[in-house]
Parts: C-alpha cells; sequence; structure tokens
C-alpha cells in the first residue's frame, strides 16, 4: 500500500508540474522566466523519477510507473529495451493539455 501511495504521489507531482509548465508559460515567456531556463525543471523531473524508481536501480520498469508514464511508456522508452532512464524522462515529451485520460474516481 505506501509503494502504491508513493507512486500517485509521483504521478500527482508529474501532472501537477505539467500543468502549471503549460498555465505558466506565456507570461513566464514573455518575462524570459521560464523555469527550464533556470534549470528547474530538471530537478522536479530528477525528484519524480527518484520516488518512482522503487528498486533503485535508476530505471523505470512498467510495473514502477502509472497513468501518463505508463501510457506513453513506448514512446518515452526511445532505445526500446523496457526501461525509462532519467535521460528518456527528461527527453519525453510533455503532456499537453487536454490529453489527460478520463478520471477515475
Amino acid at each position: 500500500m505506501i509503494k502504491y501511495s508513493k507512486m500517485m504521489i509521483a504521478v500527482l507531482l508529474l501532472l501537477q508540474i505539467a500543468c502549471k509548465s503549460t498555465k505558466n508559460t506565456t507570461a513566464n515567456d514573455e518575462r524570459g522566466d521560464h523555469p527550464r531556463e533556470r534549470g528547474e525543471g530538471q530537478k522536479d523531473i530528477s525528484q519524480m523519477f527518484a520516488q518512482m524508481d522503487i528498486n533503485k536501480d535508476g530505471k523505470l520498469s512498467k510495473t514502477e510507473v502509472k497513468g501518463p508514464i505508463a501510457n506513453d511508456f513506448a514512446k518515452i522508452d526511445s532505445d526500446s529495451d523496457g526501461h525509462i532512464t532519467l535521460s528518456e524522462m527528461e527527453k519525453a515529451p510533455k503532456p499537453q493539455k487536454g490529453q489527460r485520460g478520463p478520471r477515475k474516481n
């Protein structure tokens, strides 16, 4: 149950980061103050990745990911080795507004 909770927190953080990034892109670009330009986005991805990496092997398997990452696993796993590395996660396309799946209650 604890592992599931940690994964859910990580997925929620990813969604929050994606939503926040999309919401603030225009305002930040106008000011020239985009988080990626300051290097803050990478830290968030690293933290999220570490939280999802349950067995701490430095890569994510399909059993370690849920939600949008699980849905796009093949796209993110660019070398098709069955695992997502931090580098692959950093290069992954970010979810676009309205691409989230239906909410499950």
